[in-house]
């Protein structure tokens, strides 16, 4: 039984490093095909070789027709949708679009406000209903939550308190 398992775990490390190799040789032909047709995706910080080329598939053959940055979020799927209920009319974000294109940019983003100071500078700026991952009950006002509420039957129960924070997609 030893032995099997031995054998097992043999096989399975060998596939793992075969593997890695494979994806190793795959992201150095990415990056050589990125760096031959547009290297200016690599420059700044945040984009990897992946997600360069997923852009780049994104936006096919014609990169023409997408003539504004608009054009492009509407065809990633990140460009503002106005909406209405009535009495009160807002914006979501686009639902539809490429979901590769639009991981990529999550990827972008979350990357750049980890490593840059530019990004992290901007997103401090930004009103604190707009970043993402804040739902706006969370962000409707600045002071800190209560920590209990009473109950219906007049008892202390502690606040269930929704999430302020960035919500990363790992």
């Amino acid at each position: 039984m030893a032995q099997a398992t031995h054998i097992t775990l043999s096989l399975l490390a060998q596939r793992i490093e075969q593997l890695t190799r494979q994806i190793d040789e795959l992201n150095q032909r990415l990056t050589r095909l990125v760096e031959r047709h547009a290297p200016q995706l690599l420059t700044p910080l945040g984009i990897s070789p992946d997600s360069a080329v997923t852009l780049l598939s994104t936006m096919g053959d014609n990169p023409e027709r997408l003539s504004t940055e608009a054009s492009f979020a509407a065809l990633c799927g990140v460009s503002p949708i106005e909406y209405s209920s009535g009495r009160r009319s807002s914006r979501r974000l686009n639902h539809g679009g490429d979901r590769q294109a639009n991981a990529a940019l999550h990827r972008i983003v979350f990357t750049r406000l980890r490593h840059d100071p530019r990004t992290q500078a901007h997103y401090e700026r930004r009103p604190r209903r707009a970043r993402p991952g804040v739902r706006a009950s969370d962000a409707s006002s600045d002071m800190p939550p209560e920590r209990s509420s009473p109950g219906q039957d007049g008892v202390q129960r502690p606040l269930v308190i929704g999430a302020s924070v960035i919500r990363e997609r790992v």
